[in-house]
C-alpha cells in the first residue's frame, strides 16, 4: 500500500533530479574544457605581441593584445556560467535531500498509523487481563502442590516449634553441665651437658720435637 502510495512520485522525482544534475555535469564539463581552450589561446596571443613588440611592429603587438583581452573576457564569463551551475547543482541536491527526508518521514508517519490500527488499546487490555488471571492461576497451582498432603498435613507447627526449643534448651543445659577437661600435661625433657671431647695423644713427631726442645734449653 505504502509503495502505491508513495512509491511513484518518490521515483519520478528521483528520476527528474538524477537527469537534471547529470545534465549540468555535462554543461559544466564543457564549459572547462572551452575555458582551457580560451587561455590557451590568451597566452598564445601574448606570446605574439611580445614577439612583434621586440620586431618594432606596434601595431600588430596592440591587435594580439586586443584579442588577448577578448579571451579573457569571453574566459571571465564562462567562470560566471560555471559558478551559477555550481550554485544550481548545490540547491538541487539539497532539494532531493530535503525532498527524501520529507518522504521517508511521510512514510514513518503512514507506517506508524497502520501499526496503531492493527493495535488496540482494548486488545491490549484484554491480553494483560488474561496474561494476569493465568498469573494467578499458576500461583494456586504452585500452592496447592506446596501443601501438606496425608498425616502430616494435621500437624500442628506450632507444637513443633515448641518442641524444637525444647530440645535445643536441653541440649544447651547438657553441654554446660559436663566438666571441663584438664589441659593434658606435656612431659619435661632433661637438658643433656654437653661433653667435652677427650685430649687426643701427641704424635711421635711432636714428642721428639719437645724433648729436643728440653735439651737445648739445659
Amino acid at each position: 500500500m505504502f509503495n502505491r502510495i508513495f512509491g511513484k512520485p518518490k521515483e519520478q522525482a528521483n528520476a527528474s533530479a538524477l537527469a537534471t544534475l547529470d545534465k549540468l555535469n555535462e554543461t559544466l564539463d564543457m564549459l572547462e574544457k572551452k575555458e582551457k581552450v580560451l587561455e590557451k589561446k590568451a597566452a598564445a596571443e601574448l606570446e605574439r605581441a611580445k614577439e612583434f613588440s621586440k620586431a618594432k611592429n606596434k601595431r600588430a603587438a596592440i591587435q594580439s593584445l586586443k584579442r588577448k583581452k577578448l579571451y579573457e573576457q569571453q574566459i571571465e564569463q564562462l567562470g560566471n556560467f560555471q559558478l551559477r551551475i555550481h550554485d544550481q547543482m548545490i540547491m538541487l541536491e539539497a532539494a532531493k535531500a530535503t525532498t527524501e527526508t520529507v518522504d521517508a518521514l511521510r512514510t514513518g508517519a503512514a507506517a506508524m498509523k497502520a501499526m496503531q490500527k492493527a493495535t488496540n488499546i482494548d486488545d491490549v487490555d484484554k491480553t494483560m487481563d488474561e496474561i494476569n488471571e493465568q498469573t494467578e492461576n499458576m500461583k494456586q497451582i504452585q500452592d496447592a502442590l506446596s501443601a501438606p498432603l496425608g498425616a502430616s498435613a494435621d500437624f500442628d507447627e506450632d507444637e513443633l516449634e515448641a518442641e524444637l526449643e525444647e530440645l535445643e534448651g536441653a541440649e544447651l543445659e547438657s553441654q554446660l553441665l559436663e566438666p571441663v577437661a584438664a589441659p593434658p600435661v606435656l612431659p619435661v625433657q632433661a637438658h643433656k651437658i654437653p661433653t667435652r671431647p677427650a685430649p687426643q695423644k701427641a704424635s711421635a713427631e711432636e714428642d721428639e720435637l719437645a724433648a729436643l726442645q728440653a735439651e737445648m734449653a739445659l
